[in-house]
């Protein structure tokens, strides 16, 4: 499932908010496709910090990273050391371009919800229900991703578990368009 701006907009301007707001939470919660809550098992898996070999220091800018690709092999676990140098908030995703692709629509619906901003997560909406507005609930808590606030440093351990076309990437709007993306390449 695919939600592109244009259908989006159409659809807000026909129908009410609350009917809306239901279907666009059903869209988020689509059964088995990449992006938030979906199963990742296609490019890995989550693994315990005790069980990498390697650390890799990443370091994330204003629509940079440091380095710009990693090298991995297939069965391998890295621990990703995150550290935001930047004045924005920034995300360290790992997944194939389509579950960018998926997920920066995501990232703008929160971000349009005020969910998150530029430079960090909404505090005051992280407790909000809400499934009383006809949406299901919209988070940011993926095992193979990790936002990193202005200063904050973040760890993520994973176990790539097959050779396949995967990126790390920063899905804030426009992020991704801007550059913020790295090559994950398998070696033997």
């Amino acid at each position: 499932m695919r939600l592109h701006t244009r259908t989006l907009n159409t659809a807000a301007a026909l129908l009410t908010g609350a009917t809306f707001l239901s279907l666009i939470g059903t869209a988020f919660a689509g059964a088995g496709e990449p992006g938030h809550g979906h199963a990742t098992a296609a490019i890995g898996e989550p693994a315990k910090a005790s069980a990498a070999k390697r650390t890799v220091q990443v370091e994330l800018g204003d629509n940079y990273y440091k380095p710009e690709s990693v090298q991995v092999k297939a069965g391998e676990t890295v621990r990703f050391v995150l550290k935001n140098k930047g004045e924005f908030l920034h995300e360290f995703n790992i997944g194939t371009a389509d579950m960018h692709a998926a997920h920066q629509k995501e990232m703008a619906m929160m971000m349009e919800h005020g969910m998150l901003t530029a430079t960090g997560i909404n505090k005051n909406m992280s407790g909000m229900d809400h499934s009383k507005m006809g949406m299901a609930e919209m988070k940011h808590d993926d095992p193979n991703s990790a936002l990193v606030g202005p200063g904050e440093t973040k760890e993520l351990t994973w176990k790539f578990t097959k050779d396949t076309a995967l990126e790390f990437a920063c899905n804030m709007p426009g992020h991704y368009e801007s550059g913020m993306v790295g090559k994950i390449a398998f070696t033997r």
